[in-house]
């Protein structure tokens, strides 16, 4: 089976407000199969989000190449990084970043405008299959926090990508909804074929998955392990 992402060497670092550098990420390698689900567990400050947006291409490497569905992310210019983004990954925040001024069925349509697609059909098929046939036309501010999380899930995957990034996508849902939130995610990325990367410190979370990693296995800096 082909892997979705490939890390090689990867760092990135940063300047503290003291003025000293101080490396957040420093991956050797780093490989994730074509649909598989790995969950990563790591504590605040272990590098987790920055991680995640290195694989993404909102950040880009200090060394290191990330490769995602066969294409070189990390060689990209901005846009290009942009292009590669929209086309092959689905990413979920926490905080779920959908725009109050527009509505589900919108906000659905927008995420496909960036990769140079608007399939209002599949738009309206993707948020019924999670559940929100009767929610299309309504705004964020309209919605409950799970049936927000529902709507940044339909973003995700409505362009069937061959990634799914997950950054604590539960961590502001109550039990029942966190535990109902990810099964549809999950299931969602089975039924599409997609590769999820979950990461998140809620062991309940962690449990529900036969793959899952510590970040400090992966990441040396965020076991104080810094290469040279």
């Amino acid at each position: 089976m082909n892997n979705v992402v490939q890390i090689t060497g990867v760092t990135k670092r940063y300047r503290s407000p003291e003025g000293e550098i101080q490396t957040v990420v420093d991956i050797p390698e780093f490989q994730l199969e074509e649909r598989r689900q790995l969950a990563l567990c790591g504590a605040s400050g272990t590098g987790k989000t920055t991680f995640l947006n290195l694989i993404a291409g909102i950040l880009k490497p200090d060394e290191g190449e990330v490769k995602v569905a066969g294409k070189t992310m990390s060689a990209l210019d901005e846009a290009g990084r942009d292009r590669l983004r929209a086309a092959s990954i689905g990413y979920i925040f926490q905080t779920f970043n959908l725009l109050q001024g527009f509505t589900c069925l919108e906000n659905v349509l927008l995420g496909m405008a960036f990769s140079g697609k608007s399939d209002l059909a599949q738009a309206r098929q993707m948020l019924e299959r999670v559940g929100l046939s009767g929610r299309m036309n309504h705004s964020p501010s309209q919605l409950s926090t799970g049936q927000q999380q529902r709507v940044a899930v339909a973003r995700a995957l409505v362009n069937k990508p061959p990634l799914v990034l997950a950054d604590e996508p539960t961590g502001n849902l109550d039990p029942e909804n966190a535990r109902q939130s990810l099964a549809l995610i999950r299931e969602t990325c089975e039924e599409n074929g997609a590769a999820l990367l979950l990461v998140s410190h809620d062991e309940k979370v962690l449990n529900q998955f036969e793959h899952r990693s510590d970040l400090a296995e992966i990441n040396r800096a965020a076991r104080g392990e810094v290469a040279l």
